[in-house]
Formats: structure tokens, sequence, C-alpha cells
């Protein structure tokens, strides 16, 4: 996977149990409002603790949203890797990747409008242990496209980081308005349409026509 980052491993760091209450008091508030109307004396209040304890393990309000993307992820990222064994074929594995990723922004709203709408305005994100568990999910799509170029799966003649954005792109692409409006959606559906634009582009018989 390259870049040898520490969350490629399938085990993260512990986190300390008043952390945990923390994040987990802002998952539960972020169901309920938007993130910029959340006050540290409510998540002390929802979390049980105290507000010095907050600041302790967050400094402010992004590295907090950070912290909860984090959590998001490292449990995202395990449970496919879980769902991925005994996948064969990379056509197959990048069906089930986009699948999972499509059902991560259905399920959880939270998750998703973290991810496409709040986070990304803010630099230290780029810095973040949150950004370094998705750009270890961005190695496991890509070793997945590889794979496919390998074995004849998948055509040659676009790069593979370029498939990888388009895969990216398309379930962004497919997902954000229905997150940003609260739409109700079929997983099933959107992951079908999805794998037919992506597959009739960089399928190997098309890509030899």
């Amino acid at each position: 996977m390259g870049n040898n980052l520490k969350a490629n491993s399938t085990t993260f760091s512990a986190k300390s149990p008043g952390r945990i209450k923390i994040t987990e008091a802002v998952k539960e508030l972020l169901g309920e409002k938007s993130y910029h109307e959340i006050t540290w004396g409510e998540i002390a209040k929802k979390a049980e603790v105290s507000e010095a304890l907050i600041y302790q393990h967050f400094k402010h309000k992004p590295g907090l949203l950070c912290g909860v993307l984090e959590d998001f992820m490292e449990a995202y990222v395990l449970e496919l890797k879980q769902e991925l064994k005994g996948v064969y074929g990379a056509l197959n594995k990048l069906q089930r990747v986009i699948w999972a990723h499509i059902q991560s922004f259905n399920v959880n709203r939270v998750f998703a409008k973290i991810l496409l709408l709040e986070i990304r305005g803010y630099p230290l994100f780029f810095d973040s242990g949150a950004y370094r568990i998705i750009q270890s999910y961005g190695d496991i799509l890509l070793d997945i496209i590889k794979e496919g170029v390998y074995y004849g799966e998948i055509s040659e003649d676009i790069p593979p980081k370029d498939i990888r954005q388009i895969v990216l792109g398309t379930i962004e692409h497919q997902c954000l308005p229905r997150v940003i409006f609260d739409i109700e959606f079929s997983t099933d559906n959107l992951t079908d349409m999805a794998c037919q634009t992506i597959f009739n582009g960089i399928m190997i018989e098309r890509g030899r026509a």
C-alpha cells in the first residue's frame, strides 16, 4: 500500500474511556443539530465529563470533529477489510467497496455529513489521524484497481489513481444531494448505477475496443 502509514494496520491505537465518551456524545448531538450549534457545555453534559477534559483531548471544535471522524473511519476500514475476505476478482471487490461506501453514507448520515460537508474546509484535517485512515482506505481501493489491471480485468489505458478518483467522485456525486436534503435511497440501486457507469469505462473489453 505504500507510505508506511500506521493507519494501514488492522489494529488502531487504544482510546481512553474519557475520549470515547466525548466522541460518542458528539455523535449523538450531531444527530440532533448541526455541528456549529453544538456547545462545549452540551458535549460535557451529554458525555458526563468536565469541559476541562474535553479540552485535554481536543483543543478546539475542528479537532474534535476530526476525532469523531477518526472513530468512524477506524470502524469502517476494519469492517471493510473483513467484508473483502473471501471475495475473489478485482471487479467483485470493487463492487463490494462501492456498496460498502454508499451504505455507510446511507445508514449513518452523521458520518456522511462530517466527511462530505463539514471537515474539508479545515486545513488541520489534512494532518489528522482521520485523514491518514482515509489515505489507507484509498490505498485499499488502489490496490484492488492495480490487481484488476494485473489480471486483465481492468484496462491499463487509464492510470489506476485516476480510476480511484473516478470511483470516489462517482460515489460522492450520487450521495451528496441525498445527504444534504436527507433523502432516503436504496444502496443497492445506487451501487448498480455506479458500477454500470464505472465498469463500462474501465473493463478490459472496452479498453481494447
